[in-house]
């Protein structure tokens, strides 16, 4: 597949998704919470803040995202490495921004921050995801100022025309850079497009594909945790 096919592939993929978590009207649905799996520990910890994707939708258990499955990994490294997943599906930067300061209830080490394609679905001016997502990462710094912050950047759909898609996908790379965060250019590498790897929903990854996922994201969080 072309590298112009797989991402229109992906976007519509994305408009089919996240979709069904929008009512007939288009405003969202109260946002679903995921198992929250918490480890306890004496080292470092791990927060996964992100939508449906961190949460693990359609999986059989926590078990089986991304989340975990690099949490396992990198245990093997970090005997005492803890991690919570505040993946909640349908949730956009505003959301995100609301239920911060809840969520920073404990003291974290690493924050991956995977917010954003909710945004665009609905239309969002993309300087508000950019501001959302400016305020969550220095929130987060002001409450833990040794904090270290993975933003994972997102794509959007062609519906919403060339020069939104441009600004969207801009404004990922640009607050890593202007935060001085850690950046992740695409959660779904390798993934998106294949529907072996995806539900029947087309979008949200299998077991398998988390498998894939966590393989990608391992290397950064090795990154942050030295």
């Amino acid at each position: 597949m072309s590298r112009l096919s797989y991402y229109g592939f992906f976007s519509i993929l994305v408009l089919f998704s996240f979709a069904v978590s929008c009512n007939k009207e288009g405003s969202e649905q109260e946002p679903k919470v995921s198992p929250k799996m918490e480890t306890k520990t004496n080292g470092k910890k791990i927060l996964f803040f992100g939508d449906s994707l961190t949460a693990g939708y359609g999986l059989n258990g926590p078990e089986e995202s991304f989340v975990h499955l690099a949490y396992v990994e990198l245990q093997k490294k970090y005997p005492d490495l803890g991690y919570v997943n505040a993946g909640v599906s349908g949730d956009t930067t505003s959301g995100g921004l609301a239920r911060l300061d809840w969520v920073l209830n404990t003291k974290y080490d690493v924050f991956v921050l995977e917010l954003g394609a909710n945004d665009s679905l609905r239309g969002l001016p993309t300087k508000m995801t950019e501001e959302n997502l400016t305020r969550i990462i220095r929130e987060a710094r002001l409450k833990y100022p040794s904090i270290k912050i993975l933003l994972i950047g997102m794509r959007t759909l062609p519906n919403m025309g060339p020069q939104y898609a441009k600004e969207f996908a801009a404004l990922f790379p640009r607050v890593a850079k202007k935060e001085k965060t850690e950046f992740m250019p695409f959660l779904l590498e390798g993934v998106a497009g294949d529907r072996r790897l995806n539900q029947d929903d087309g979008i949200h990854p299998t077991a398998e594909g988390h498998k894939i996922l966590s393989k990608h994201l391992v290397p950064y969080l090795n990154k942050l945790l030295k």
